[in-house]
């Protein structure tokens, strides 16, 4: 079936304004937090747990001047609603396809950190048609491994730590505690600093709430619940660049590697001493890395036969237990 081109989009934000300003669309009853900016074939930026649009305000203008770049706030994240609701990878999937829709946006390259990163694949997985392109930026969903502190945020009680964080003493210690750890490599090393400012951003308990609902949906006290080694298969057709941080300490960069073996035709750049934010250690060589990769690859064109053919031939692998092997490692 043929597939219809990359639309070429209206310019709807100003690529000079250095932060592009929030805007808000309401989907199913709650509030969705966006930025938007430029014109062109569009990309879909999406944060990391905890985080925010914010986290993309110093590559989206410079990545406006030739696309249409939409970065929201994921549900329970930033200024979007933050319900009694689905967390879930798939929910917060399905919620990008809806706003993209009420964008009037057919397509896009999905990117995706860390929680974004698993996100983006669920995306692709969920809605091909949808999808030109993955870029998988430190990205989870990759195998079982995930950082001991992210393990005990997702025990019980946990939020009673969280909402600790709103007293100046506690604040104080643990700002002197993530300057201690960046510069002795323990733990979380160069990414101290950036969690840190991640915990902090919750500002009441509906956002802690939020927070401990959607690590919950993918994390438990043995690691990550979610792989996505058991589909990669279906990514044979789809474009994909794999970012990565060579001293990642909350998703190490084996898990990479192992996405790499398992997505046919993939790239991958790792960023050597960056850590779980190479888009934010190196912001220059992430959107030259994104540009040439944008530029040198053709949108993706699956439609349902060609779909239908990968799933077919899923069906004739043995994955289940190669897969728990790799996952384990």
């Amino acid at each position: 079936m043929t597939q219809p081109g990359p639309r070429r989009l209206r310019a709807v934000g100003s690529t000079s304004a250095r932060q592009p300003r929030l805007r808000w669309r309401t989907v199913h009853g709650y509030r969705r937090a966006y930025r938007i900016a430029g014109a062109g074939p569009a990309v879909l930026l999406l944060h990391g747990i905890g985080d925010s649009s914010r986290a993309w305000l110093e590559i989206m203008p410079r990545l406006a001047r030739d696309h249409t770049v939409i970065a929201p706030d994921l549900l329970g994240h930033g200024a979007s609603d933050k319900p009694r609701a689905d967390y879930s990878v798939a929910a917060y999937a399905n919620g990008m396809r809806d706003l993209i829709s009420l964008l009037d946006i057919e397509r896009v390259t999905v990117i995706g950190h860390s929680l974004g990163g698993g996100v983006a694949m669920q995306f692709a997985y969920q809605f091909p048609e949808r999808t030109e392109r993955l870029v998988l930026l430190s990205s989870g969903g990759v195998s079982q491994e995930i950082n001991p502190a992210l393990r005990a945020l997702s025990l019980p009680g946990a939020e009673l730590a969280l909402q600790s964080l709103g007293l100046p003493l506690v604040r104080r210690q643990l700002a002197v505690a993530a300057w201690l750890v960046e510069r002795t490599g323990l733990a979380l090393g160069s990414d101290a600093r950036e969690m840190l400012r991640i915990l902090e951003s919750f500002p009441d308990p509906t956002a802690r709430a939020a927070f401990a609902r959607t690590l919950r949906s993918a994390v438990d006290w043995r690691g990550q619940v979610i792989t996505m080694l058991d589909r990669c298969y279906l990514a044979a057709s789809l474009p994909t660049l794999i970012v990565w941080g060579s001293r990642d300490r909350v998703v190490p960069l084996r898990h990479a590697l192992l996405a790499h073996e398992a997505m046919p035709g993939s790239r991958l750049e790792v960023f050597e001493g960056a850590g779980h934010f190479p888009h934010h250690s190196d912001p220059d060589r992430f959107l030259r890395t994104l540009r040439h990769f944008l530029r040198t690859t053709e949108p993706s064109a699956s439609g349902h036969d060609q779909w239908r053919r990968l799933l077919a031939l899923g069906a004739s692998l043995d994955l289940g237990p190669d897969v728990e092997e790799r996952s384990a490692t």
